[in-house]
């Protein structure tokens, strides 16, 4: 009989565990889907000719930064 109880207890208490991970994962999602950082493929959501705002940097204009020698 205690057998049973404790299998009983440990499927309740993996019923519960999973219940909580799947409305964590669905909260964190809500969070994830209320902010848009960045279009997913720039490439095929911007019209042809304006996908780069800016000219390109050529590799003369950049300069090192930080204290290496």
């Amino acid at each position: 009989m205690e057998i049973v109880i404790t299998l009983v207890a440990a499927a309740l208490l993996i019923a519960l565990g999973t219940r909580l991970i799947h409305r964590l994962n669905a909260q964190h999602d809500a969070r994830i889907a209320a902010h848009h950082f960045s279009d997913p493929y720039p490439s095929l959501s911007r019209p042809p000719g304006h996908n780069n705002p800016r000219p390109p940097e050529r590799t003369a204009d950049r300069r090192p930064t930080g204290t290496w020698p």
